[in-house]
């Protein structure tokens, strides 16, 4: 069975073509962020914390941080990609074009992991010039930069598909996910939380993001990097059968 190359580039170049027109904005929003957080976090706090874990408390939070906007950007990007045509009612274009679920899926799910993992790269070079930051692991630091932007793509995808108007669309970033990354080791490792918090936090699912990503950076983590690895790839296959159902069935898509 072929795959619609020319398709799958037309809604990608589209989606990408969007984010160009606003390309300014979307560089100087993660870089003067990036600097407020240093400013609050690294001044107010690491000059109270010197270290976490071996590691100086600016140099700490840096994953963190890059968790952070990789978490809410991939799935405001793609969760705003599918719901403006439902908006607009250009969805039956897609829908009956010579493209497959799956090709369509790809675009816009490729478009906006794309501008996720290049805001994630603007902040890990802006974090450069305020705090030393090393990568023990590159590789592993580009592999789960790109399954965590394509995994909450997916999930924003099915945000998409899910919400009728625009709250809908907010809630889900602004009230589960941001919380969560924030209480999930973004600025802090977990085990400096007294029992029984430390397990609670096991149950939040940001937490095995942010420590397999910390330790393609400096070696440490909460929890094994092979159980972070795991996660995302769970979390992945999950968001597919999902919008493979989703597809299937039409649900939120046909009337």
């Amino acid at each position: 069975m072929s795959v619609n190359l020319a398709g799958v580039w037309a809604i990608y170049r589209t989606e990408m073509a969007r984010t160009l027109r606003t390309v300014w904005q979307s560089i100087a929003t993660p870089v003067i962020t990036t600097a407020l957080y240093f400013i609050v976090f690294g001044g107010a706090i690491g000059s109270r914390m010197q270290q976490v874990g071996g590691v100086g408390y600016g140099a700490f939070i840096v994953p963190g941080l890059i968790m952070l906007t990789l978490l809410t950007q991939s799935i405001s990007n793609a969760s705003v990609a599918i719901y403006f045509p439902k908006f607009t009612g250009t969805i039956f274009e897609i829908l009956s074009a010579p493209l497959s679920y799956g090709e369509a899926v790809a675009a816009y799910v490729g478009a906006s992991a794309t501008k996720s993992v290049a805001i994630g790269l603007i902040i890990l070079v802006t974090a450069t010039f305020f705090t030393d930051v090393r990568i023990l692991h590159p590789g592993w630091m580009v592999a789960f930069l790109i399954l965590t932007a394509v995994a909450f793509s997916l999930f924003g995808f099915i945000i998409g598909i899910w919400a009728k108007n625009f709250e809908q669309l907010a809630i889900i970033p602004s009230i589960i996910v941001t919380p969560l990354t924030f209480l999930g080791g973004a600025f802090y490792s977990i085990d400096m939380l007294p029992q029984p918090w430390r397990t609670v936090s096991l149950f939040n699912p940001v937490v095995y993001l942010v420590s397999g990503f910390r330790w393609s950076f400096y070696g440490i983590g909460d929890v094994g990097v092979g159980v972070s690895l795991a996660f995302t790839a769970a979390f992945m296959a999950a968001c597919l059968i999902l919008l493979w159902w989703i597809f299937r069935t039409g649900w939120r898509l046909k009337p």
